[in-house]
This record gives C-alpha cells, sequence and structure tokens, in this order.
C-alpha cells in the first residue's frame, strides 16, 4: 500500500511538472510568436499557443488542457491591451478546444482516437468562437469604445460587401478558428504519436 502511495504521488508530481511545462510554451508561443493575417482584421492574430494545451489534454485528460489554457490567458493578462477581453475570448476558445479533444482521447489510448480528437476539437472550437464573439465578446468590446459599427469596418475593409456582424463572423472568424484549431491538432498530434507510449506508462491511469 505505501508503494503504491508513493507512485501514485510520483505521478501527481510529473503531471504537475509537465502540465506547468506546457502552460509556460504556451504563453510564450502566444506572447511572442503571434502574427497577423492579412485577411483578417488587424484585431486578431494567429499564434501555436493552442498546441501544448492539446498535448496536456491528449496526454494527461481535459483538465490539464483547461489548466494551460487558464496559466497562459492569466499570465496574458499582465500584458493585455483589450481590457483582458482578448484573454477572456482566448480562454473560452481554448477550453472549446481541449476539453471534447481530451475526453474523446482519454477514453482509449489509441492514435487514431486522437485525431478524431482533434476534428473534434476543432469543430467545437469554430462554433464556440461564432456564439462567444457574438453573444459575449463583441458586446464587451462595445463596453469599452469599440462599436459594432466600428468592428464591422475593420471586416468591410477586407470584403466591402458584409455588413452583419453575424455574417462577418461566419466567413472569416468560424474558417479561421477552425483552422487555427486543426493547427493546434495537428502540431499536437506529431507530439504525441512519438510521445504516447511514455505518457501512456507514465501519467495515464
Amino acid at each position: 500500500m505505501e508503494n503504491v502511495k508513493k507512485t501514485a504521488k510520483r505521478l501527481d508530481v510529473r503531471r504537475l511538472v509537465f502540465t506547468a511545462l506546457m502552460a509556460g510554451l504556451s504563453y510564450v508561443l502566444a506572447e511572442f510568436l503571434s502574427f497577423k493575417i492579412p485577411i483578417m482584421p488587424s484585431f486578431i492574430s494567429f499564434d501555436f499557443s493552442d498546441a501544448p494545451a492539446m498535448l496536456a489534454s491528449f496526454t494527461m485528460g481535459p483538465v490539464s488542457g483547461v489548466f494551460v489554457c487558464l496559466v497562459k490567458n492569466l499570465l496574458g493578462c499582465i500584458t493585455s491591451k483589450t481590457m483582458y477581453i482578448g484573454e477572456l475570448s482566448n480562454f473560452i476558445l481554448g477550453v472549446s478546444l481541449v476539453v471534447p479533444a481530451g475526453i474523446i482521447a482519454h477514453k482509449r489510448k489509441k492514435f487514431s482516437r486522437a485525431v478524431i480528437a482533434g476534428v473534434v476539437g476543432a469543430v467545437v472550437m469554430a462554433v464556440m468562437g461564432f456564439v462567444s464573439n457574438y453573444l459575449l465578446i463583441y458586446p464587451l468590446y462595445g463596453m469599452i469604445g469599440w462599436s459594432t459599427e466600428a468592428i464591422i469596418g475593420m471586416y468591410q475593409k477586407i470584403l466591402p460587401s458584409v455588413d452583419d456582424l453575424a455574417e462577418c463572423l461566419l466567413i472569416f472568424n468560424v474558417p479561421f478558428t477552425f483552422v487555427k484549431g486543426s493547427i493546434a491538432a495537428l502540431f499536437s498530434l506529431v507530439l504525441y504519436k512519438h510521445l504516447r507510449p511514455i505518457f501512456n506508462s507514465m501519467y495515464r491511469e
């Protein structure tokens, strides 16, 4: 019994350390390796910071993935330029990506299962991106001076024919978010494929 407790404690420490490392890496990727996309408004950027969260979720379950997203965005609040609204949006999207992916991948220790999990996670992230932006995030931006008309105007600089926020989100944000989630899943799957035997023996219950 004592040996079992010691083993469980070591595994918990390893989970905690790896999750913390993924959170730190996720923050670095978000803070220093993000860039603008010409086909998106200037206030939207692309980064690879969801990949470490996905890897944590694949290997140790969705709770670890959520923790990575939380720490990344709490650190991001220190230098926030959006009154923390951007960080809130990023957290919502990150959680919507890693939770379904982690739940699906964590049930069976098969790589094919992880591939399906990645696709499902990206789809859920895209859908949640539309819902959260339309109902919460963009209205919050309106409260700090970014009117809906001003936001739509940023989209119209790219595609003049759009004249409704929902249309802007469907045309621009949904595909962008799906691609972003898919790329994060792809990167994490490449790493997971090679590290899966180690994680299965060290972290999985």
